[in-house]
């Protein structure tokens, strides 16, 4: 049976409670996300030459990754705010389908993970495109947004096991 007990973030009378990380050892925390963007053709030709009707897309994509990756703490319930050292969004764009790999690192040294840093400028990044691309085509498909890789702290080391 599982308790309140289980939980970390549920304290004893079965509120939501932040986790307290004051006792933990600060280590150096990396994490690597993406996320995938499908386009159609002609979007992807439009986007390559940035010619789309708002402009660079991946220019904004990847400040705005980097912006949402700052503010996690302010979007995601009971998350820690963090200092972040690091963080950058990357673009592979392939063809034959279509799409766009985006893939988003944070980094720092501190008491608690970087994963959903990571995450959030992966998605975030993933909207700005939709947003910039979205005057062309409105049917884009964000899709496979996973954690692949992240070390330090206390369990280590994490790999996604295939692609997706």
């Amino acid at each position: 049976m599982t308790t309140t007990d289980d939980f970390t973030h549920i304290d004893a009378k079965g509120g939501v409670t932040m986790v307290d990380v004051g006792a933990k050892q600060a280590s150096r925390r990396r994490a690597v996300a993406e996320a995938w963007v499908h386009l159609n053709s002609a979007t992807m030709e439009l986007l390559r030459q940035a010619a789309l009707p708002k402009g660079d897309a991946l220019t904004c994509a990847k400040i705005g990754g980097i912006m949402a990756a700052k503010r996690v703490g302010e979007l995601i319930p009971l998350c820690h705010p963090l200092n972040l050292t690091f963080v950058d969004v990357n673009f592979e764009i392939l063809d034959d389908p279509a799409r766009i790999h985006v893939v988003a690192e944070a980094r720092t040294t501190g008491l608690t993970g970087v994963e959903m840093e990571a995450i959030v400028a992966a998605q975030t990044a993933a909207a700005v495109i939709y947003d910039m691309c979205k005057a062309v085509q409105r049917d884009i498909v964000i899709n496979g947004v996973r954690l692949l890789h992240k070390s330090g702290g206390k369990s280590g080391e994490f790999n996604a096991r295939e692609a997706f």
